[in-house]
């Protein structure tokens, strides 16, 4: 066989289970009241950091939104009109209706679609 397949299959040497020293218990082992002290600090103090970051990017945001309204920005109650069109579901219905009938068939009515300057 193939040496590096002897290696990996030769059983290493059982490793031997760490114990705790003389005298000390499962349950004695862990942060304690001092490392849950000093969590609650700094779960406390990363609190008031988020809250104090939220706050200066809000402000940020607003002053730009002030200075971009200020200079005449695209956006709010006094921009020009962008070319977007905003059609109500009824005007599309219309539209989508009016538009249909145009590839030269013949309208629900009978009467036959404009032919376009032919």
């Amino acid at each position: 066989m193939h040496p590096l397949i002897l290696l990996a299959a030769t059983p290493s040497p059982s490793p031997t289970i760490p114990s705790l020293r003389a005298g000390l218990s499962d349950d004695q082992i862990g942060p304690g009241f001092l490392g849950f002290l000093a969590m609650a600090f700094i779960v406390a103090i990363m609190f008031f950091l988020i809250r104090d970051m939220v706050k200066r990017i809000r402000r940020v945001r607003y002053r730009a939104l002030v200075a971009e309204n200020a200079a005449g920005g695209s956006h709010g109650p006094d921009a020009e009109y962008l070319a977007i069109p905003i059609v109500s579901d009824d005007a599309a219905r219309s539209a989508g209706a009016k538009g249909a009938h145009t590839s030269g068939q013949q309208a629900p009515d009978g009467s036959k679609p404009d032919s376009g300057g032919q």
